[in-house]
């Protein structure tokens, strides 16, 4: 179908011969909110970088679709798990979230520009020229958020994205991500299923195999109501 951007055909992957994922089978449609949970372990992360094309998987294949033809990439932002970044690594805010726009096709005064207007949304404007560093866990989370979300990619792809941010910014993310929902297709991993839930419109639980809810509610153990 014209409407699929992303098909995963008969994915598995294995690591020291036990299986983190089997038997993975699922299109994401443009215009998806997807919602994805599961137990520790279980493979959400794995699942998202074998997506994003970061991990090969040990069997089956990931496609890219642009009217209903394969192409070998697509726009993706990707918001990865904080403890996955080196925070040694000597590079300031604004770096880091100029860095979403690597490969696109603007001028600099542009991107400087649209480098401002990100920081002031996530609330980083005054951290700008500080190394990642000398960042709080959640002030590092916001800056990896908006290298997620400056080029308005087509998919947005965000692994656990209320890790370490205080209440008041986890509602701003909840605001952000429903609006960005409208004209953004959104692969979302949370613990925290209560708000996003609401927001998506299918869910997955992942725990090595893959289950699709087809329900609107998660109960703590990662089932559905039906």
């Amino acid at each position: 179908m014209d409407d699929v951007i992303i098909s995963l055909r008969d994915i598995s992957r294995r690591w020291d011969d036990r299986d983190i994922l089997r038997d993975i089978n699922f299109d994401v449609r443009q215009g998806d909110f997807i919602a994805i949970t599961g137990p520790n372990g279980g493979g959400k992360t794995t699942l998202l970088r074998i997506i994003l094309k970061l991990l090969k998987p040990s069997e089956g294949t990931v496609t890219y679709l642009r009217d209903g033809k394969a192409v070998s990439d697509l726009s993706i932002g990707y918001l990865p798990q904080k403890n996955m970044i080196d925070s040694r690594f000597p590079i300031t805010v604004r770096e880091v979230v100029a860095s979403g726009l690597i490969g696109e096709r603007i001028g600099k005064r542009q991107a400087e520009e649209m480098t401002a207007e990100t920081l002031r949304l996530m609330g980083l404007g005054e951290h700008a020229g500080k190394s990642i560093g000398a960042l709080s866990g959640g002030q590092l989370q916001r800056a990896l958020l908006g290298r997620a979300i400056i080029s308005s990619p087509r998919v947005l792809v965000l692994d656990e994205p209320l890790s370490y941010v205080d209440k008041q910014f986890e509602q701003y993310i909840y605001t952000l991500v429903e609006r960005l929902s409208t004209s953004t297709t959104i692969l979302l991993v949370s613990h925290e299923m209560s708000t996003i839930a609401g927001m998506a419109n299918r869910h997955l639980v992942i725990d090595h195999s893959l289950h699709e809810c087809h329900s609107r509610h998660h109960q703590v153990d990662y089932g559905c109501t039906f």
